[in-house]
């Protein structure tokens, strides 16, 4: 059963400029995330990261919290070999998650400047 879903939409050169924060990227980003971001080409840099923030807001969205709802760097957005993106979640987000019996599907794209990112949250189970 669908639980929730969220979408979200963010400019990549607003990234840009907040990239270059460490203290932006370490309240936002978690390690494993920081580290996906930080391989990739200075000119990836900000789509990923961009669409990796989209995605953060369309979770909480999809969870009914809005921002505040879960730390930002505990949804983690990582990427599996093919490609393919996923959260990750720590901290208070993935036990909620556990509690809940949920699994979250996400969808990222970007272009022309543009990321976004599309959740949906399945609820499992009894």
């Amino acid at each position: 059963m669908i639980y929730g879903i969220g979408t979200d939409l963010v400019r990549t050169e607003r990234m840009e400029k907040s990239l270059a924060s460490p203290a932006f990227l370490r309240r936002v980003f978690g390690e494993e995330e920081r580290a996906f971001l930080l391989s990739l080409s200075p000119r990836k840099q900000p789509e990923s990261a961009g669409a990796n923030f989209a995605a953060k807001e369309a979770f909480l969205k999809a969870c009914g919290t809005g921002i505040g709802g879960f730390a930002l760097c505990e949804i983690q957005v990582l990427r599996k070999e093919s490609g393919a993106p996923y959260y990750a979640l720590t901290g208070q987000a993935a036990a909620w998650l556990e509690e809940n019996r949920i699994t979250a599907h996400l969808s990222l794209s970007h272009d022309g400047g543009l990321a976004q990112a599309f959740t949906i949250l399945e609820q499992t189970g009894d």
